[in-house]
């Protein structure tokens, strides 16, 4: 697929500097390009590339002026990053723009769903499922029975979905992930051993979550574990039944967070911060990585540490922490004298 100067310029508003007829077909950081790749140029500390790159195009913001010869056309815009990052979205769009079923793969009769969708090769999917318009399903996927799925969202290879799923609008679920497994629910019984507690919850993901590959979030033990609005997973992350996150939560890989914790909106978590069941944490809380949380949060607080305190006490206390062999010594020492 290639387009040309002036092609890109109208989507991306942005003036063409030199020919409008050329062509690219690839992207390219502006250090590595190639002729046929089109680059941005935004962060100042690159711009000598921008005299030696081969790339055919590069995207700059309105106010740079060349102070040497370049071979590259240029793009005005007023932010080359965000215009770099449109043009991204759209390339991806363009990309993954597949419909139709392939075969073979099972759909049940009584599923439904909209127009201009795409279902890979060897997906599978269930009875009563609705799945909207213009959603892609990759091959290898599993859409169990009376799932949902809303408009415009994607399910990568390999994902799996159990039954009673409620999926939003603009969703993207990367390849691996489990959404909807049993919750950990075990009681023991009077001979020492664990029976299982039925998990009969579901899952329900709001519009525009994100959740990165080999993730897994469990199905409620009653009502429903729930990923609010515009709420971005990492890989490999662990959230346990009933677990509430709040709109516009980020959270980094390998982060654990046990049962019935309620996180709040806007928060910023680390990775491989484990956090404890039962507690609230509460907006725009962050988390630095390795963090272990095992009471509730309030509001805007920021933490690190295992367990976890206030930021700024963590750094003066590691201070010290890294001072304490020496510290130690000179004990020793003033206990001999």
């Amino acid at each position: 697929m290639k387009f040309t100067a002036e092609q890109i310029a109208g989507i991306l508003e942005g003036e063409v500097v030199g020919n409008p007829d050329t062509e690219v077909s690839t992207l390219s950081k502006i250090e590595e390009g190639i002729e046929g790749a089109l680059t941005f140029l935004a962060n100042p500390k690159y711009t000598p590339y921008i005299y030696t790159t081969k790339a055919s195009i590069t995207i700059v913001n309105n106010t740079f002026q060349p102070e040497h010869a370049i071979n590259t056309t240029l793009i005005k815009v007023n932010d080359a990053y965000k215009a770099f990052s449109t043009l991204l979205e759209f390339y991806n769009s363009a990309k993954m723009n597949k419909v139709g079923v392939e075969q073979p793969s099972f759909i049940a009769e009584s599923s439904k769903h909209g127009d201009n969708i795409y279902i890979g090769a060897f997906s599978y999917i269930g009875e009563n499922v609705t799945i909207g318009d213009n959603v892609k399903i990759y091959p290898n996927t599993y859409v169990g029975d009376n799932v949902s799925i809303g408009n415009d969202t994607v399910l990568f290879s390999g994902a799996k979905i159990y039954s009673e799923t409620v999926i939003g609008n603009n969703c993207v679920i990367n390849s691996g992930c489990v959404i909807g497994a049993d919750g950990f629910g075990f009681a023991p019984n009077e001979s020492g051993e664990y029976d299982k507690v039925p998990q009969i919850g579901n899952v329900v993901l709001e519009d525009f979550v994100d959740i990165g590959a080999g993730t897994s979030i469990d199905r409620a033990t009653l009502g429903s574990t729930i990923i609010r609005r515009g709420v971005k997973l990492d890989n490999q992350i662990q959230i346990a039944h009933n677990v509430e996150v709040g709109k516009n939560t980020v959270i980094a890989a390998q982060t654990g967070i046990a049962g019935s914790t309620k996180i709040g909106e806007n928060c910023q978590i680390g990775g491989q911060v484990g956090i404890v069941g039962h507690i609230t944490i509460g907006n725009n809380v962050k988390i630095q990585a390795q963090s272990g949380i095992n009471k509730s949060i309030k509001d805007g607080e920021i933490l690190q540490g295992s367990p976890a305190f206030a930021i700024g006490d963590f750094s003066k206390s590691y201070v010290h922490f890294k001072n304490l062999p020496k510290i130690v010594k000179q004990l020793n020492e003033i206990e001999k004298k």
